[in-house]
């Protein structure tokens, strides 16, 4: 039988140029797999705690060397020659190791560099692709892809965070990228011709100053319509509110500009851009608290819209069976950063589909090279992958190998339909 020999930790970038974790399984008989941990900027205070060293002589307090040391000690020291068999063995260890709920001791960031590399290490040992590994059929998602950013992820006045696009008539991998590059690239000449800068936000989107949603959202439609394409047949749009950032003591959200309006407004304001534009999701259209809203949102346009719950659920089983039974959405964005090992977030997957929920895999605006959240869509048939624009090569990582899962499995593997 195979065994750990032993686990290593170290500090390495993310894709903003922060510390993160990267965590090394080694085998006794020679394999060796790596995993690293990304890191969001726009956090739910339900996510699993990310433990850094907040020592301000250190990468201004969030250098990750207590966490690389939890590795290097602590859990290499409990996995040590244990044989190498079952992922939630090992992921049972780390959450015992670590003791509380939410990953306080050890951090999230730990806990799943090591769990998403011992799934590399056992996908190696089997001689199979991590996607085979981790499950036994497949669909291949469709990409959500960001093209305009706003809130936390850029410097302009929009409030909405992200402005995406999804094609939906995509019949593979290859023509959903090429739909989604010709927008971009129309989208691109629009702002050009505006005078608008074509700079990049974190996640590859542009960053424009455009002064309200309707601006962007028209910009899009003419540049779907540049590309050939039919808005809301052949590419629909796609937002992330991330309303967390929006609201204030009185309960009142400011999506639309500065100015704050009472939520009843907001589905209203919610129903007239889904109305007017061909918008088919809603992510995190209020706070991850404001558990009535959210029931009012999917109760009023849930039929015919994706309501979202980022913030709301933080790929947590607890917070997504309370939101199943207040029917507060209708899907989740599924982030193992939020949660900390695979095990956990197999699980919340397994919940969500079981309620009918869509189930869309996501990057976080801090991410790396790795690529496991592809092989984790296709693994999970997942409706949809949220991993940024066609831009930025950590972002661009996942959808060269999601082409590569397409093209190794051939005939035997479709789009995901929502």
């Amino acid at each position: 039988m195979v065994k750990i020999k032993s686990v290593k930790g170290r500090q390495v970038f993310d894709s903003r140029g922060n510390p993160t974790v990267e965590a090394e399984i080694f085998l006794d008989n020679g394999m060796s797999a790596t995993a690293i941990s990304p890191s969001g900027a726009s956090t739910g205070a339900f996510e699993a705690h990310e433990l850094r060293d907040k020592d301000q002589n250190k990468f201004l307090g969030k250098s990750v060397n207590i966490a690389v040391q939890n590795i290097n000690n602590k859990i290499s020291n409990k996995l040590k020659n244990l044989e190498f068999n079952q992922q939630e063995n090992i992921d049972k260890i780390l959450l015992e190791l670590d003791g509380s709920e939410n990953k306080t001791n050890l951090g999230a960031n730990t806990t799943l560099a090591v769990s998403l590399a011992y799934a590399k290490c056992s996908a190696i040992a089997n001689k199979q692709s991590l996607y085979k590994n981790l499950g036994n059929s497949y669909s291949i998602p469709l990409p959500l892809m960001n093209i305009i950013n706003g809130g936390a992820h850029a410097d302009n006045d929009l409030n909405i965070q992200e402005f995406m696009i999804r094609p939906d008539s995509a019949t593979n991998f290859i023509d959903a990228i090429e739909k989604c590059y010709l927008v971009i690239q129309n989208l691109k000449k629009l702002l050009q011709s505006k005078k608008m800068l074509t700079n990049v936000g974190d996640e590859g989107g542009f960053a424009p100053s455009i002064n309200s949603n309707e601006e962007a959202l028209n910009l899009i439609v003419q540049a779907i319509e540049k590309s050939k394409l039919k808005p809301g047949n052949d590419i629909v749009i796609c937002l992330d509110v991330a309303a967390n950032e929006l609201i204030n003591e009185k309960g009142e959200y400011s999506v639309q500009s500065s100015s704050f309006m009472p939520v009843d407004d907001v589905i209203k304001y919610y129903k007239e851009l889904t109305s007017n534009y061909p918008i088919k999701s809603i992510e995190d259209p209020f706070a991850e608290e404001d558990w009535k809203s959210w029931k009012k949102i999917t109760t009023s346009i849930g039929s015919k819209v994706q309501i979202v719950g980022d913030d709301l659920f933080v790929t947590n089983s607890k917070r997504l069976k309370n939101g199943i039974k207040e029917k507060s959405a209708n899907s989740i964005l599924v982030k193992p950063n939020q949660i900390g090992t695979l095990t956990e977030t197999l699980e919340v997957i397994s919940m969500a589909k079981k309620a009918n929920f869509n189930t869309i895999i996501s990057h976080r605006s801090g991410d790396t090279e790795d690529t496991f959240i592809a092989d984790l869509a296709v693994a999970t048939k997942s409706s949809q992958i949220k991993t940024g624009s066609l831009a930025r090569s950590e972002r661009v990582a996942k959808y060269n190998r999601l082409l590569r899962v397409e093209e190794e499995l051939g005939n035997q593997v479709k789009m995901a339909r929502i």
